[in-house]
């Protein structure tokens, strides 16, 4: 086994992860192996058992290890990078974004397919074709995609609903662009917005509801699962 490094002065439970953390960087403690007691680890680093267990700690609270009531403490895997936790971070935020959109959209899909008139569909479609020639495009897809959206709360004629997607949209906004130029695109929903499109078409208020539900519940579901 590699030495232990000596103790400086200073405080002692951050010096004691660093320690552990670099066994676990090494590979000299690889992942599903039990590490020593508590006890072992203070008696070889020479600290108390509260420094260990603080250090030990810290460490779980990142995923490095787990601790197994009656087992002991177990090598979970490597560490997660900043480009991980950033990841993390943005299908956090993502996920958060789309729970609001399912609340504020589905009711507004409703009250569009009855209040509706036929005339405003075509701009509509005009927005899905466009929609659809942006793909490359981050910035440019998710705005026209959000135009759609915006419009189609607008068809809802309910002022207050138009007023809160209006405050979410840049949130929303951000969120998508972010998530598309670091992870990739999301989803292909084309086939969800053309339902939508069509139920209003029809004034069919729970076929609205289903293609909005269709089309934020699959994002949300993989972002879940992720």
């Amino acid at each position: 086994m590699t030495p232990w490094p000596k103790l400086e002065r200073g405080p002692l439970v951050p010096q004691v992860e660093a320690m552990l953390r670099e066994r676990l960087r090494s590979g000299e403690w690889p992942a599903g192996t039990k590490i020593p007691s508590e006890a072992t680890l203070a008696s070889q680093i020479a600290v108390g058992r509260s420094s260990i267990r603080e250090a030990v700690l810290l460490l779980c609270r990142d995923g490095l290890l787990e601790a197994r009531h009656g087992s002991g403490t177990f090598v979970t895997g490597a560490e997660r990078t900043v480009e991980d936790v950033a990841g993390l971070m943005r299908r956090a935020r993502l996920l958060e974004v789309y729970e609001v959109r399912r609340s504020l959209e589905v009711e507004a899909a409703r009250l569009a397919a009855h209040r509706a008139p036929a005339e405003s569909l075509g701009a509509l479609r005009a927005l899905l074709d466009r929609r659809r020639s942006l793909g490359d495009d981050p910035a440019r897809f998710v705005a026209v995609d959000l135009d759609f959206h915006d419009a189609v709360v607008g068809l809802s004629g309910n002022v207050i609903l138009s007023e809160l997607f209006t405050h979410a949209r840049p949130v929303i906004e951000n969120a998508l662009v972010d998530r598309i130029t670091h992870d990739g695109p999301l989803i292909d929903t084309a086939d969800a917005h053309d339902a939508l499109v069509d139920a209003l078409e029809r004034h069919d208020e729970e076929a609205a509801i289903a293609a909005t539900v269709a089309n934020l519940e699959e994002t949300i579901r993989a972002l879940r699962a992720e």
